[in-house]
């Protein structure tokens, strides 16, 4: 019984942090990670070797899946694939008020 309610305890103290994800996380690893694998990301001829780049890609990929995504959802998707992976340098000007989006 306590090993039943030290694991009920421990799925509720979990789902916190599965909650804290961003809305570009979820929506990449809901909709891109099957396919799209950190490797892919770090390989030497990348497609994205800048911050619009990175947002053409994102759209690119989202629009041949027929995902439908807003602009904000491409936003968040670029942001998070940026601050986890490619570190470039965000240009655009909405990039400020679109937040951590967290």
């Amino acid at each position: 019984m306590r090993t039943l309610i030290a694991a009920i305890a421990f799925g509720v103290m979990a789902t916190p942090s599965a909650m804290a994800q961003s809305r570009g996380e979820l929506l990449y690893t809901t909709h891109c990670i099957s396919c799209h694998t950190t490797e892919m990301h770090w390989r030497d001829n990348r497609s994205a070797k800048d911050w619009s780049g990175l947002k053409f890609q994102v759209r690119r990929w989202q629009d041949a899946s027929s995902l439908g995504w807003s602009e904000s959802d491409i936003q968040q998707v670029t942001r998070y694939l940026n601050d986890t992976i490619y570190r470039f340098e965000p240009t655009d000007a909405s990039v400020s008020s679109l937040g951590k989006g967290r």
